[in-house]
């Protein structure tokens, strides 16, 4: 077996049908049993805290990343601080770099799309539960091509813009920032607005972790030359 005789199984889907699906084939997968299931992770989140308390909380959660109120990969960041021990496995209709580093940050253990065959769904439970890192081939490819690919966004950023970034990387709020640079907060929220959208990023965090991985700064947030 896998290191338990039984492997409980949470849902996790805003569509119904899915979650159906899934729970009428792995409820016939043997040495697995779906224990409860939820349309979005707000609900998710109680419904597994009621699941631990009752002793039978999940030890894998199939995770939509694309869900109302909130995402995926905020549950499964919420889900690793609460109970660690549970595996995540994320569950898209999407191969984006950035959902695949997502999820793969906030914990999960697996990364699957949802035309997978149901066999390597089950595949990637039991690999989650082993302790093993399951990937789509698709999402795989797409990972490995992001890690290979050069390094030089920062190039496109004009010697303001990269001031800018690393003053966002170091924790520094707009206040702040229109200190520094000498203009009002209104206009460094514009410069970090358009940081923003020429990188393709949507929140300060994001922009922070480029930063850190283009060199501009260290995991410290200190600047370098």
């Amino acid at each position: 077996m896998w290191g338990v005789d039984e492997i409980r199984i949470f849902l996790v889907d805003d569509h119904r049908l899915v979650r159906a699906g899934l729970a009428a084939y792995l409820g016939g997968e043997p040495g697995m049993r779906v224990v409860g299931q939820a349309p979005d992770g707000i609900a998710a989140l109680a419904e597994v805290a009621v699941l631990d308390r009752c002793g039978e909380r999940p030890d894998v959660i199939l995770m939509d990343l694309m869900m109302p109120r909130l995402d995926g990969i905020a549950t499964t960041r919420e889900v690793k601080l609460r109970w660690p021990d549970v595996e995540i496995v994320a569950v898209t209709s999407f191969v984006e770099e950035e959902k695949i580093r997502g999820a793969l940050e906030a914990g999960a253990a697996g990364y699957l799309l949802k035309d997978a065959d149901a066999p390597e769904v089950a595949a990637a439970i039991r690999s989650a539960v082993a302790g093993e890192v399951h990937l789509d081939p698709a999402v795989a490819r797409a990972l490995t091509a992001s890690l290979r690919a050069p390094k030089h966004e920062h190039a496109t950023l004009t010697p303001r813009e990269r001031e800018v970034i690393v003053a966002v990387a170091s924790g520094a709020t707009n206040r702040q920032i229109a200190r520094n640079l000498g203009v009002g907060e209104r206009a460094a929220r514009t410069h970090v607005s358009n940081i923003l959208a020429k990188l393709g990023l949507t929140s300060r965090t994001q922009a922070a972790m480029w930063a850190v991985r283009e060199g501009l700064v260290d995991n410290a947030g200190e600047h370098q030359p």
